[in-house]
């Protein structure tokens, strides 16, 4: 026989049983779907996570006190006190890949306006914040070296805050209480909105360094310095010249670790990539467990099926049907369901995953590999898993499967 004449039986035979075919196939187009989505889900918060990183300027690194250790006991990254106003001084002064820098302190605070509260992070910064972190004001304006150095009760808020306490009313000149203290608004940070990790970057207040140290914390040491490199290319040199800079400064012997950390929105991405990327290969992994499930089911539909058709194996070996011939007719069936399965995966998980995006705001993207794979991974089943039962019907004994009933 040829191998059309083959194709042709083995089609007809699935058309026979339209129902029980489909049904068949359904574990792969549940499997093949499955995997797509997950994929796209993963992917899209891998990339989300990624741009919102790169919003923040490639450029910017962050020096962060080191961790503490008291009597056997070890404190977490951050928990030691010993960055000062002057190591950023020393850091802007002292290193050529510098462009901008500043300090930071941060806590926490109810703020009330009116008959409106809202609890929200304060942040105390320098002059040149907005610089460093390549942001802009919406209404109003920044506060000067002046306001920094003097204390001013002064204040900035993030899109949230203002929306919260304010609604349409322009926050600008108005006055607002932070720890029962009076600040002055003067302006309105743009909206950057979340972070691929749902942080609200908009709920915060920007105030003047030296306030919130003495008015609002009571301290004189800073939680972070930040740092803005003269390029991208630069931020390695940069990083460099930090770590030699504070180093020198907190007079650490060349045997000493770093008191302090410094990172880059390159080790951030690196990081935060490489956690995402573990989740979506843990969602498309599961997800293909279904594929296999679906890949049994075609398994036991054909044994099932040459258990049905014994007689008829047996009539067409009788007329001269070979071996080879039953072996690619049953083989084309199980690819048939696998591959026509995997389609119509294909269709419900791009139309799944663009339906995420639209009704849920969920961030996913269409992964091109992910398709193909799954579909590769489906015909592979249909082979895999139809190996087995057209063997079986192959070797059949004609004299057998004829008095089969």
């Amino acid at each position: 026989m040829s191998i059309l004449s083959v194709i042709r039986l083995a089609l007809i035979s699935l058309a026979r049983n339209k129902t029980r075919s489909f049904l068949t196939a359904l574990g792969i187009i549940i499997g093949v779907s499955s995997v797509i989505t997950m994929v796209g889900l993963g992917q899209g918060a891998y990339w989300s996570v990624q741009d919102q990183i790169s919003k923040m300027g490639t450029s910017l690194l962050m020096v962060m006190p080191g961790s503490s250790s008291q009597g056997g006991f070890r404190g977490g990254a951050g928990s030691l006190t010993n960055l000062t106003e002057d190591d950023t001084e020393s850091v802007i002064k002292d290193c050529p890949s510098v462009k901008f820098g500043g300090s930071l302190v941060r806590t926490g605070a109810q703020v009330v306006y009116a008959s409106q509260n809202w609890s929200t992070s304060v942040q105390g910064v320098s002059e040149n914040y907005l610089e460093i972190r390549a942001w802009n004001l919406e209404e109003g304006e920044f506060f000067s070296e002046s306001d920094v150095r003097s204390g001013t009760k002064i204040c900035v808020l993030g899109k949230t805050v203002a929306d919260n306490l304010f609604g349409n009313v322009n926050p600008v000149g108005k006055t607002i209480r932070i720890k029962k203290i009076p600040f002055e608004v003067i302006g309105v940070l743009e909206s950057k909105g979340q972070t691929g990790m749902g942080q609200d970057q908009d709920d915060m207040i920007v105030a003047p360094l030296a306030t919130v140290q003495q008015r609002l914390m009571g301290i004189t040491n800073i939680n972070q310095i930040l740092v803005s490199a003269i390029s991208d290319e630069a931020v390695d040199d940069a990083r460099k010249e930090i770590t030699s800079t504070l180093r020198r400064k907190h007079k650490l012997a060349p045997k000493d670790d770093d008191d302090f950390n410094v990172r880059t929105q390159a080790d951030l991405a690196q990081t935060a990539g490489a956690t995402l990327g573990i989740i979506a290969l843990l969602l498309g992994s599961v997800a293909s467990v279904s594929l296999l499930v679906g890949g049994i089911g075609i398994m036991n539909i054909m044994l099932v099926s040459v258990t049905e058709r014994t007689r008829e194996i047996g009539i067409r070996m009788a007329i001269g049907a070979r071996g080879r011939d039953i072996l690619i007719q049953f083989l084309i069936e199980a690819m048939t369901l696998s591959g026509s399965g995997g389609l119509i995966g294909i269709g419900f998980g791009v139309g799944t995953t663009h339906l995420l995006t639209t009704f849920t705001e969920w961030p996913t993207m269409i992964s091109f590999p992910a398709v193909a794979g799954s579909f590769l991974f489906s015909a592979l089943v249909g082979i895999f898993f139809g190996l087995y039962p057209a063997w079986k019907a192959s070797n059949l004994d004609p004299i057998e499967a004829l008095r089969f009933e």
